[in-house]
């Protein structure tokens, strides 16, 4: 199979292409240059923002093309207008973002979708960028012929959002650890290998439409989650979980001072961890174990020297210490 990966050099671009080297696809990855992509690939260069930026993609032809992009969605219908009818398939990582607020419980690939979005529009807002690069793919591709994945939480190596690279840095400094509760709070996310596992296995099937992309509900709990980045770390962080009440009362953020919780029983934690992904695991979504996805994440971190990427373009997350202690009572 013949890839083309728009970007490839950061988390979950550079997680497909190598998956695809593995299992000995033909990958091009075109990019702007700023960091090197994975070796065994041809690399063409471009800054899809400017003028005559896709200029290196003028000619050639692939089975499939993966467009990660989240900002003004035009620059998806540039590309897949450019693209359209010499690529079989076009496969845009979407979001759960996509669909009206609040979603119902357990929603699925039919719940309504936000207003307003349009694959013409320049930057406006995530939720509207990224329908409107999904709108702007079903332009170019048709239903038939374009793949939208509506990912949800996305964990696991080269994470440059920084959420479990904060938790796992926060538990290997050690000392009482502002966990919050409950335990068994249950959670959503996806390791970024098998997101892009999915994703090939998806080209290879020839799918087409909306998938949501994230493991199965309950998958997972805050409990798992800290007690393996504890285990993986080295055992020095105590654990001290503390109520949802307390924890809002002090005026913390959930999801960035305190990244991937949000209270149970709201709006938000049923929009984050409770999505219906039938469709997506009787078209052969598997998810790795918890532990795993820590323990690989901690490799990858430690290899950094403890210090993990961060987009510019997305907010700062992690609770400051002072505030922590406060709510701890130290």
């Amino acid at each position: 199979m013949r890839l083309l990966m728009l970007g490839g050099t950061e988390f979950a671009g550079r997680a497909v292409v190598e998956a695809a080297l593995g299992r000995g696809w033909e990958v091009t990855v075109f990019h702007r240059g700023r960091h090197a992509p994975p070796a065994g690939v041809r690399s063409l260069h471009g800054d899809r923002t400017a003028p005559d930026g896709l200029a290196a993609l003028a000619e050639g032809e692939w089975d499939a093309v993966v467009d990660t992009w989240s900002a003004a969605p035009r620059t998806v219908r540039d590309a897949a207008r450019l693209l359209a009818g010499r690529v079989g398939r076009y496969v845009y990582v979407s979001s759960c973002s996509v669909y009206a607020w609040p979603p119902p419980a357990g929603y699925d690939e039919d719940a309504a979708l936000v207003d307003g979005a349009s694959g013409d529009a320049e930057q406006i807002d995530y939720a509207r960028d990224k329908r409107g690069g999904e709108l702007a793919v079903l332009d170019a591709f048709g239903v038939e012929e374009a793949l939208l994945v509506r990912a949800g939480l996305i964990l696991g190596p080269y994470e440059n959002i920084g959420r479990l690279p904060w938790w796992l840095n926060r538990v290997a400094r050690g000392g009482p650890v502002l966990a919050p509760g409950p335990r068994e709070l249950p959670l959503q996310y996806v390791d970024v290998r098998d997101l892009a596992e999915w994703i090939l296995g998806g080209v290879e099937q020839r799918l087409g439409g909306a998938y949501n992309l994230v493991s199965p509900r309950g998958h997972t709990t805050m409990g798992e989650l800290l007690d393996a980045c504890v285990q993986v770390t080295g055992g020095e962080g105590d654990l001290r979980w503390t109520d949802a009440e307390v924890i809002l009362g002090a005026g913390i953020e959930p999801w960035t001072q305190l990244p991937v919780w949000v209270p149970g029983g709201s709006e938000l934690h049923g929009a984050l961890h409770g999505v219906g992904v039938g469709r997506a695991v009787g078209a052969g979504l598997r998810c790795r174990p918890v532990l795993e996805t820590v323990a690989d994440t901690w490799s990858w971190l430690q290899g950094l020297g403890g210090v993990a990427p961060v987009r510019a373009d997305r907010p700062a997350v992690g609770l400051d210490p002072g505030v922590e202690a406060k709510v701890l009572g130290l």
